[in-house]
């Protein structure tokens, strides 16, 4: 299972553990990776995601999934979302 976050790529870190004797053994910090549904307004569908609780604060400050996918660069998106953001994309301009 892959603990990477697709909005803002966060993921596994290592590092020590530290013992009040100053004795050292290797650890991993882990994102707090969560799986969850995002809504699309234009879509009018969920979204399954995995992404940490950073980048979920990420698309709520721009306004929402749609907004998010829209005012990203195609080439910024992770892999799994370029193809959600071509099916808003054409979405919008067929409601035009």
């Amino acid at each position: 299972m892959s603990r990477r976050c697709i909005v803002t790529g966060k993921g596994p870190q290592s590092g020590n553990n530290v013992s009040h004797a100053l004795n050292r053994t290797r650890r991993r910090f882990l994102p707090n990776i969560q799986e969850t549904n995002i809504y699309s307004e234009v879509l009018k569908r969920s979204i399954r995601v995995k992404l940490s609780t950073a980048g979920l604060r990420t698309i709520d400050h721009k306004g929402g999934l749609d907004a998010y996918l829209t005012g990203t660069a195609k080439t910024k998106l992770d892999a799994s979302l370029r193809p959600i953001k071509a099916q808003v994309e054409e979405a919008l301009a067929a409601k035009k």
